[in-house]
């Protein structure tokens, strides 16, 4: 039986087994839930040892298990480094959803719940079509080990922790995941560049405690008024980053690549229209793909301070915050960007506050060279799995996890998203189209058989 007809024969099972997979609510973000997190890490292995991987464990750590598993078959072929992540986000606000979040549900050609698309049904694209790959040769067609793992969305503390300790188990030729998007629907995306991020916190504090705006007010320093005058300072009236050696080790865009972006299909109307915005900014000189992609950016995530509740309290506060984030692209080094957005804020601060500032996180930017041949067999599976061509794009969201194994190991890291940019990862009604669910098996399938005759890189 050929590989389509295998698939095809087993389309309501592996729907029926992905809903299997959704119903649990492993929300790794709220410690209530570390039961369900953990029935999805059993979940996972026990899925894996039901297509028939020799080797698989659950790794203790000290928050959530990693799944691991292996199955060599074939010592001469290449190595699959497969990755995925089992957590997701809470479902909050639950008003907003048409139907339950753990409840998957088929609307009009689209499968809706939490993980839908980021990352459970993207993850379980891969464990689909190992399971049609073994039932039509007995065994894989390259050599496999999986990583899996439930704290993406709390930062993957244990993650990082396994690789420096056990750097040997996650040797591979390439790594291969899919917890990105396509470009626009039916245009089958492979995405070679990720920005890095470093994430921020300050806090100023000014009076000592909150005063009467009337009786004090004018003659000492408001600490959410200052924090407001600090983040506008932060950008130039074209648009850049107003930090001193921000851009000083960012690499002028090659023409060629310039190029490439340009022809690819992207429209600013329906992009507008997903965003709901009546207008685009961003920094002057630059396509909207480039500002998204390719160009760092210093963004205010959160302020808060005062009071805001119902009606009116005229204080003076003795505090205020800001949550904020560098998007960064390469060869941004995120301990040095993070040192010089620490100077600068030092600097413009008045002296009648204090301040404490904080990096709560890191992540380095990564791109790669799409010529290589592992992403030309990525584009031919992509292609023929949807029967249409497939391009390649950057995208401008970050998954440290990707940086970490390439400046780690030097190995191709191939991400084949299947998501659409207005799915709704991370909100109510996350959903992802069948149509890629079944096309990225598809797809998936044909680039593991491919790569039985790609070289070995160790």
């Amino acid at each position: 039986m050929e590989l389509d007809a295998v698939i095809e024969s087993h389309r309501e099972a592996y729907l029926t087994d992905l809903f299997e997979f959704l119903r649990i609510p492993s929300i790794s973000t709220q410690s209530a839930y570390r039961p369900e997190v953990e029935r999805a890490a059993h979940w996972v292995a026990q899925r894996l040892r039901t297509i028939g991987f020799p080797t698989v464990e659950l790794i203790a750590t000290e928050l959530y298990p990693l799944v691991y598993a292996e199955w060599k078959p074939h010592p001469g072929r290449p190595t699959v480094l497969l990755y995925g992540h089992y957590d997701v986000q809470p479902p909050e606000p639950l008003e907003l959803w048409t139907s339950p979040p753990f409840e998957p549900t088929i609307r009009n050609g689209h499968l809706y719940a939490r993980g839908a698309a980021d990352d459970k049904g993207q993850f379980h694209i891969h464990l689909a079509a190992l399971d049609a790959l073994v039932r039509l040769g007995g065994r894989p067609p390259v050599n496999f080990r999986v990583l899996v793992e439930g704290e993406e969305e709390v930062g993957s503390p244990s993650l990082y922790a396994f690789l420096r300790q056990h750097a040997d188990r996650v040797q591979a030729d390439l790594l291969v995941l899919s917890d990105t998007e396509m470009l626009p629907p039916g245009v089958q995306s492979i995405t070679y560049g990720l920005r890095g991020l470093n994430y921020y916190q300050i806090e100023i504090t000014g009076p000592a405690r909150d005063l009467h705006s009337g009786v004090f007010g004018g003659a000492v320093p408001n600490p959410l008024q200052i924090l407001c005058e600090l983040f506008a300072r932060l950008h130039d009236r074209n648009g850049r980053v107003a930090i001193p050696g921000f851009y000083d080790a960012v690499a002028p865009l090659a023409r060629a690549e310039r190029r490439q972006l340009a022809a690819l299909p992207f429209s600013e109307r329906r992009f507008r229209q997903q965003t709901g915005v009546a207008g685009l900014s961003g920094e002057k000189g630059y396509t909207t793909l480039e500002r998204l992609w390719c160009r760092p950016t210093l963004e205010l995530n959160g302020i808060w301070g005062g009071y805001t509740g119902e009606g009116a309290k005229t204080v003076i506060p003795s505090r205020a915050w800001a949550k904020f984030s560098t998007r960064l692209v390469p060869h941004q080094d995120p301990a040095r960007i993070a040192r010089l957005v620490r100077q600068q804020i030092r600097k413009l601060l008045p002296p009648s506050v204090r301040h404490r500032f904080e990096v709560l996180s890191t992540g380095r930017p990564w791109v790669a060279d799409y010529r290589q041949p592992v992403f030309q067999l990525a584009r031919q599976a992509l292609s023929e799995g949807f029967g249409r061509p497939a391009v390649f794009i950057r995208e401008g969201g970050s998954i440290p996890f990707v940086a970490e194994i390439d400046r780690r190991f030097h190995i191709p890291c191939v991400l084949m998203g299947f998501g659409l940019p207005d799915e709704n990862a991370h909100a109510p009604d996350e959903h992802l189209a069948l149509e890629n669910y079944f096309g990225g098996i598809r797809s998936v399938a044909r680039f593991y058989q491919k790569l039985t005759g790609l070289a070995r890189g160790r």
